[in-house]
C-alpha cells in the first residue's frame, strides 16, 4: 500500500525571482522504504548523473537512492531541508548541491555564491546531525586551497592561506563546509568526510557559455564557432594548468567512500588524478576542436584573465586508502563528453 505526503505550495511574490518551497513528495511504505536509503543532493547535476549510471555496481545492501534537483527542494530554507530528511529519514547523504559556475560567474556573483552556499551548506549538515545520519560525504573544490602555496597542494594545506581573489567568495562558503562537519565529527563523533575533486567534466553537464565550467563551455562554443563558420576564440593565453576527473571516475570514487568499512577515518580527501595527468587549458581546447575537426580556428585572446595559474594536487592519500584507482584518460573522456553533447543537445543545459 503506498502511502502519500503532500506538502502545500506557495510562491513568495515578494522577492525578485518567484521561490516555490515545497511541492510534493511521493513516499511508498512499502518494503523499499525499510531499505537504507542513501540521499543525493544535487541529483541532477553532472556528478548526480553519474552516480546514477553507476550506483548498481556498489549497491551490495539493496539501498534506495533518492536523488534531489532544485525543483524538489529549496535547500537554502532550513525549514524545507528539515521536512525533507522527516520525509526520508536518510541513513547516507551525498550532499552534491551548490550554487557553482566557472571564472566569470565567480568573479560577477560573488554575493550569490557566498550567500547561498552558506544556506545550503548549513542547513544539509545541521539535519545530517539532527537525523542520525550514518555517514555523510560533502563535496568541496581544489578551488578552494590557497592562492599562494607550494604545490602539490594535500589535505592539510586547505586553510593555509587565502584563496584566490576570483573565486573568494566560493571558497570561503566551502571552506565553511569543511570547518562545520569537522566540528560536528570532533563534539558528536559524526562521521562527516569531505572529499576534494579536481576539475570535474563529462556528460550531463552544464554547457552554459557564461556559467558553465571551462571544458564544457570550450566544448559548447567550439560547436557554435563551427555552425557560424567563425574563429573558435578562447579566452586568456591557454597557459594555465588543471587535472580534470572524468565525472563516472569520480562517483566511483564517492561511492567507495561512502561504503568502506575499513575502519580508517578521513575527514578531508582529495579525489583526482595523478600529478602527471594535469594538462594546459590549451591542451584541453585542442582536443576539443580536434574532436570537431576544427584546429585550424582555434585563436586565443589574452585580453581576459587566465585566473588561478595552477591547482596541481597530490592523490598520495586516496592511493594509500584504495591502491587499485585509474581513471579514464582525458582525451577519452572528453570525445565521450562531446559525443554525449552532440547527442543530447535539445536537452543539455546550454
Amino acid at each position: 500500500m503506498n502511502r502519500f505526503l503532500l506538502f502545500g505550495t506557495s510562491i513568495n511574490k515578494t522577492h525578485k525571482h518567484n521561490s516555490i518551497y515545497i511541492l510534493l513528495f511521493i513516499v511508498k511504505s512499502d518494503n523499499s522504504m525499510s531499505n537504507p536509503i542513501v540521499l543525493v543532493t544535487g541529483g541532477s547535476g553532472l556528478v548526480g548523473h553519474a552516480i546514477q549510471a553507476i550506483e548498481a555496481l556498489f549497491d551490495d545492501k539493496n539501498m534506495r537512492f533518492v536523488y534531489l534537483s532544485s525543483k524538489d527542494c529549496d535547500l537554502s530554507s532550513l525549514h524545507e531541508v528539515n521536512l525533507l530528511f522527516y520525509v526520508y529519514h536518510p541513513t547516507y547523504v551525498i550532499h552534491l548541491a551548490a550554487c557553482v559556475g566557472g571564472l566569470y560567474k565567480n568573479m560577477n556573483h560573488k554575493v550569490d555564491m557566498l550567500e547561498k552556499n552558506l544556506m545550503i551548506n548549513y542547513n544539509i549538515v545541521k539535519c545530517a546531525h539532527d537525523y542520525k545520519v550514518k555517514r555523510l560525504i560533502a563535496c568541496l573544490s581544489t578551488c578552494i586551497f590557497p592562492d599562494q602555496t607550494t604545490y602539490p597542494i594535500d589535505e592539510s594545506m586547505l586553510h593555509d592561506g587565502p584563496p584566490h581573489s576570483s573565486n573568494d567568495a566560493y571558497a570561503y562558503a566551502k571552506r565553511m563546509l569543511e570547518i562545520h562537519c569537522r566540528a560536528y565529527h570532533e563534539n558528536y563523533g559524526d562521521d562527516f568526510i569531505c572529499v576534494i575533486p579536481t576539475n570535474i567534466y563529462g556528460p550531463h553537464d552544464n554547457f552554459n557559455l557564461q556559467d558553465g565550467h571551462v571544458l564544457p563551455a570550450l566544448i559548447q562554443k567550439c560547436c557554435l564557432a563551427k555552425e557560424q563558420g567563425i574563429d573558435f576564440e578562447v579566452r586568456g593565453s591557454g597557459t594555465p594548468l588543471r587535472q580534470f576527473i572524468y565525472s563516472e571516475d569520480l562517483a566511483a570514487l564517492i561511492l567507495r567512500v561512502l561504503f568502506d568499512q575499513s575502519g580508517t577515518y578521513y575527514q578531508n580527501l582529495i579525489l583526482s588524478t595523478n600529478e602527471a595527468d594535469e594538462v594546459s587549458i590549451k591542451d584541453v581546447a585542442t582536443k576539443i576542436a580536434e574532436c570537431f575537426d576544427y584546429n585550424d580556428r582555434l585563436t586565443w585572446n589574452s585580453a581576459y584573465s587566465d585566473g588561478q595559474y595552477k591547482k596541481t594536487a597530490s592523490n598520495a592519500q586516496l592511493c594509500s586508502i584504495f591502491s587499485d584507482v585509474s581513471f579514464t584518460p582525458i582525451d577519452i573522456g572528453i570525445q565521450r563528453t562531446v559525443q554525449w553533447f552532440l547527442d543530447n543537445r535539445l536537452t543539455a543545459r546550454l
